[in-house]
C-alpha cells in the first residue's frame, strides 16, 4: 500500500480451479476470469497465436458486447491491450472472430468460454518463480492445479503431477524436488533461487499447492520440515480447506446469486487501470509530540523483541504462532527486513570475534 490514503489494494487468485465451469456461482467465475485476463496481459498465460486471438475475442465480447459498425470502426480492437505485445495481424484476427463468431453471447457465456479455453493451456494457473538449473540456465518454477511445472523460455520442459511429487525441501538457495514416477523411477530435480528467502517462499508455495490440490481432507494436512543451514530448520503447515472441500462447500450454497458489476474495457495501451473511488481529502498532520522513553516502554520493546525472535527462530508450532507466521505482513517483514538484519548482525559479530582473536 502507498504511504498516504487513498489506499489501493490489489487482490489475486491464489489457487486456480481445476475446472472453472464447476464453480457454482457466476460471480466466482467472473473473478477468476478477471485474474486470468490479467495473467494474459502480463505474459503469464502463454499460448499460440490462434488461441490468443480467440481468448482476446472472448474478452471483447464479454466487456463491450456484440460488434456494432456504428460504435466499432475499422481497427477498433487495436485500441485495447490484451497481451504484452501483439501485431496488427493478430488485432485483425481478434476483430474477425469477435464480428463473425461470438455475436449474441452474453457476458457470462463469453467469460465461461474464455475460462474453458484458458484451462486447456499449459501455463494455466502458473505463478512463476525465477530460478536457475544446475547448468546455470534461467528457468521459472511454477505450481499449477495439476502439478509442478518448469518453464524455460516459452517452453514447458518439465511437468510432474502432484501424486508423483514425494518431497520438497530447500537448503539455503537450493530447492530440491523428489519425484517418484512409474516403474519405481525416482529422480531429484535441483534448482537455485536468487536468495535463501526466495527459496523458502518457493518451498512454502509448493507445500501449499500440493496440500490444496492433492489431499482429500484438510485433516490430512501435516506439518512439513525442511533442511536448513541456519538455526533449527524451517517448519510449515498449510492452513485452510483443500480443493475438494471448497468445491463441496460451494455446491451447497443456497443464497440468491449476488449482483455482478462488470467493468468494461478501457481503451488504453497501458496496463488496465483499477477504478478508484473519489480521492479522500488529505488529513493535516498534527504536530509531533516529544517522546520520552520510560522504563516501561523499554521493557515493552524488549518483550516485543523476544516475541519476534520466538516467532522467527523457534520450532514452536502452536496455533497462535502459526497464524501469525502465515500472515502476509509477517512474511514480508521477515523476508525484507529481519533476514537482512540477521545477516548484517551475524557479519558484525564475526568481525568482532575475529578482531578479538587477532588482538
Amino acid at each position: 500500500m502507498r504511504a498516504q490514503p487513498p489506499f489501493t489494494m490489489c487482490f489475486r487468485v491464489k489457487f486456480y480451479p481445476t475446472d472453472p465451469a464447476a464453480l457454482k456461482e457466476e460471480i466466482t467465475r467472473y473473478l477468476v476470469f478477471l485474474q486470468i485476463k490479467r495473467d494474459l496481459y502480463h505474459g503469464r498465460l502463454l499460448c499460440k497465436t490462434s488461441d490468443a486471438a480467440l481468448l482476446a475475442a472472448y474478452i471483447l465480447q464479454a466487456e463491450i458486447g456484440d460488434y456494432d459498425p456504428g460504435k466499432h470502426p475499422e481497427g477498433y480492437s487495436s485500441k485495447f491491450q490484451f497481451f504484452p505485445k501483439h501485431s496488427e495481424k493478430l488485432e485483425r484476427k481478434i476483430a474477425e472472430i469477435h464480428k463473425s463468431e461470438l455475436s449474441g453471447q452474453p457476458p457470462a457465456t463469453s467469460e465461461l468460454n474464455f475460462l474453458r479455453k484458458a484451462q486447456t493451456l499449459e501455463t494455466y494457473g502458473v505463478d512463476p518463480h525465477p530460478c536457475k538449473d544446475v547448468s546455470g540456465n534461467a528457468a521459472f518454477l511454477a505450481f499449477t492445479p495439476f502439478g509442478f511445472v518448469v518453464l524455460q523460455g516459452n517452453k514447458r520442459v518439465h511437468f510432474i503431477k502432484w501424486n508423483e511429487v514425494t518431497k520438497m525441501k530447500f537448503e539455503g538457495k537450493t530447492f530440491y524436488l523428489y519425484v517418484s514416477q512409474k516403474e519405481e523411477k525416482k529422480i531429484v530435480l535441483t534448482y537455485f533461487a536468487p536468495t535463501p528467502e526466495a527459496c523458502k517462499h518457493l518451498w512454502k508455495c509448493g507445500i501449499e499447492n500440493q496440500a490444496f490440490y492433492k489431499l482429500e481432507k484438510s485433516s490430512q494436512v501435516r506439518t512439513v520440515s525442511s533442511s536448513n543451514l541456519f538455526f533449527k530448520g524451517s517448519r510449515f503447515r498449510y492452513s485452510g480447506r483443500v480443493a475438494k472441500e471448497v468445491m463441496e462447500s460451494s455446491a451447497k450454497i443456497k443464497r440468491e446469486p449476488p449482483e455482478i458489476h462488470r467493468a468494461g474495457l478501457v481503451p488504453s495501451r497501458s496496463c488496465p487501470s483499477i477504478t478508484h473511488g473519489p480521492r479522500l481529502s488529505s488529513v493535516p498532520r498534527t504536530r509531533r509530540r516529544a517522546v520520552h522513553i520510560s522504563i516501561m516502554e523499554v521493557g515493552l520493546l524488549f518483550v516485543l523483541l523476544l516475541l519476534l525472535i520466538v516467532l522467527t527462530e523457534s520450532d514452536l508450532d502452536t496455533a497462535f504462532f502459526r497464524d501469525i507466521r502465515q500472515t502476509p505482513e509477517f512474511e514480508q517483514f521477515h523476508y525484507q527486513y529481519f533476514c537482512p538484519l540477521r545477516r548484517w548482525f551475524a557479519c558484525k559479530v564475526r568481525a568482532v570475534v575475529s578482531l578479538l582473536i587477532d588482538t
